[in-house]
């Protein structure tokens, strides 16, 4: 293997994983959990409701362990679960889950906002664009691991 490559793949991962320790941190910063901090992140994001599955979607959890933060927060009285189109739940922030996200999600969406604002639209297309041909590359090539010898 090419050693250069390899070291490449070694920034990578451990920038990665240094992501998501920055968000884990700024969420224990905040008071709440990584699950909390990702639900009322998307359902503030999407203007204070956001189907169950795009939160999944979004974040990489299953529904699973998504479910005690959301009961949690529906035992706060933060958020509420809307069915729409049969089995399909939205998660929709109370008037208290939307004042609680002010005080914390918001936080972190402005810091993201403020660091993606101090870069030119250039850097950041480039920096989605890779990131999406990354993401795209990887399933593709791992998607074959069932198939091949």
């Amino acid at each position: 293997m090419d050693k250069k490559i390899i070291s490449y793949n070694k920034r990578w991962n451990h920038l990665t994983a240094e992501i998501e320790a920055a968000y884990h941190d700024a969420s224990a910063r905040l008071g709440i959990s990584d699950s909390v901090s990702i639900i009322l992140y998307t359902a503030y994001l999407g203007g204070g409701s956001c189907p169950l599955k795009e939160i999944c979607m979004m974040s990489g959890k299953k529904k699973q362990t998504l479910n005690s933060a959301l009961r949690k927060l529906e035992n706060d009285g933060m958020v509420y679960l809307k069915a729409v189109d049969g089995k399909k739940k939205s998660v929709c922030l109370t008037e208290k889950g939307k004042i609680f996200s002010e005080k914390t999600v918001k936080k972190i969406i402005r810091a993201e906002n403020e660091i993606l604002s101090s870069w030119t639209q250039e850097e950041r297309r480039i920096y989605i664009e890779l990131t999406e041909r990354f993401l795209t590359g990887l399933k593709e090539k791992t998607n074959r691991f069932d198939t091949e010898p």
